[in-house]
């Protein structure tokens, strides 16, 4: 169990500094910056949620930082439970006001 443990956080080392080598260190979802001692937020989340799918190119990675990696891996697990995905916000509805519509015929009357 140890050895397993052991090879696992090796691996995790190895495709975490891949991935900090490929990407920008933003958070791919909140866009958050990260530098120094905070990098270590920061973290690699596989988009097939197989930890074992490392290519090199990086393409099932994506970096997160702990609050969205954290969003994800309770999504994927809502949608485990009950079937459906996780319920999502209403989009905020498209602005229909127009405030400047009549700005050329008020001009006009001025004239």
């Amino acid at each position: 169990m140890a050895e397993a443990k052991r090879l696992q956080a090796e691996r995790e080392r190895t495709y975490r500094e891949q991935a900090l080598k490929l990407f920008p260190w933003v958070c791919a979802r909140c866009g958050r910056e990260f530098s120094g001692k905070r990098l270590r937020e920061l973290t690699v989340h596989h988009k097939d949620h197989d930890h074992d799918n490392n290519p090199p190119d990086g393409s099932n990675w994506e970096l997160l930082c702990v609050y969205c990696h954290d969003h994800e891996h309770g999504r994927l697990t809502f949608e485990e439970s009950y079937g459906e995905a996780a319920p999502q916000p209403e989009p905020e509805p498209a602005a229909t006001h127009r405030p400047f519509a009549a700005l050329g015929d008020l001009l006009k009357k001025q004239e």
